[in-house]
Parts: C-alpha cells; structure tokens; sequence
C-alpha cells in the first residue's frame, strides 16, 4: 500500500468526529440563538430603568445589561478590565463562527474522495450518496456560523455601548468612590506604601 492509501484511509477517519463536531457547533449555535433572545427581551424590559439609575445598587437590579452589572459587583473595575470580560462574553460566539466553516469544508471535502471514485466505477448511487453527505456538513457549519457571526456582532455593540454608559455614568457620580486617604504618616512611608 501507498502512502496515499493510507492518508485516503486515514482521512475517511475523520469523516464521522468532523460530522460530530458540526452538529455541535450547529446546535451551540441555537442555543446561543435562544440566550440572545432571552437578553434582548430583558434589555428592552430594562430600557427604562437604564436613565433612572441613582447608585450601585440599581445596577445590580437591571436585567441583561452584564457590564453594569458586573460594574455594581467591583465598583473599582477599570474600563481595561470591563473590555476583558466583554471580550469573553462573545469569545465562544467568535470561535464559532471560525471554526464552523472549517469544518463544514472538512467535511464537504472527505466525502469528496469517495464520490470521486465512485464516479471512476461507474457507481452514480455511490456519487449521490457522498454528495449529500458533503452538502449537508457545509450547510449546517455555515448555518452555524452564521447564526454565531451575527449574534457576536449585535453584542458586541451591546456591550460597547454598556461600557460607555458605565464609564459616563462613573464619571458623573465620582464622589461615590472613596480615595484611599494616608494621614499621620511621613514622607518615607507614602513612599513605602506608593512602591
């Protein structure tokens, strides 16, 4: 046997894991479909209390908006920090949406090699066969990533806007954070506790 027989057989292996990846890929991709829903009801059932928020604690109340929430829990957040988990609020959507056309060609391609042969016997109903089995992965990878590719970008935005506001919002209610005040010490100690 060949090395190209090995590597033919070898990648008919991969056929059936490719296949398992697609299918969950696709059906993160509804649930991801469903949460997005879920959000952006909560989001247009919080609209209102958004302007009314006087403290932290109204905050934590409002339902959807993450950023704010997660602003109310650790008031001292920095924005670089706030940018870091809206990044890792839409991380599993953006790997989604790479990684699902990949393997939808993945498994178009396989099934290829199959279907070419058949079409060098002769067989059409083998041809058929690899064909839809081909089809069918690519259309659910880029169903997936579709789905995935436009839910990451509307949160994206979302959350964008959700930190602008907590920043402006912060800015404007500075007196609610405390500095750190040093009294009674010397210059060597502030020198000490800044290093």
């Amino acid at each position: 046997m060949s090395l190209d027989s090995y590597l033919y057989d070898l990648s008919n292996l991969f056929l059936l894991p490719v296949q398992g990846g697609v299918v969950l890929l696709f059906i993160y991709a509804v649930f991801a479909l469903g949460v997005f829903g879920t959000l952006y009801s909560q989001r247009r059932f919080s609209e209102k209390k958004i302007n009314s928020i006087e403290s932290l604690d109204d905050m934590k109340n409002i339902k959807g908006y993450s950023m704010l929430n997660l602003m109310a829990e650790k008031p001292q957040i920095t924005r670089e920090d706030l940018e870091i988990a809206a990044h890792n609020e839409v991380d599993y959507l953006r790997i989604t949406t790479r990684i699902a056309p990949m393997l939808g060609l993945v498994a178009t391609m396989i099934p290829m090699g199959p279907a070419l042969k058949a079409l060098a016997n002769g067989n059409v109903q083998g041809i058929s066969e690899n064909l839809v089995i081909a089809f069918t992965a690519v259309i659910f990878a880029l169903l997936a990533a579709s789905i995935t590719f436009w839910i990451a970008s509307i949160r994206k935005q979302w959350l964008v806007n959700d930190i602008r506001f907590a920043e402006q919002w912060r800015e404007e209610n500075d007196h609610h954070f405390d500095p750190i005040v040093i009294t009674n010490t010397s210059e060597n100690e502030v020198e000490a506790r800044v290093a």
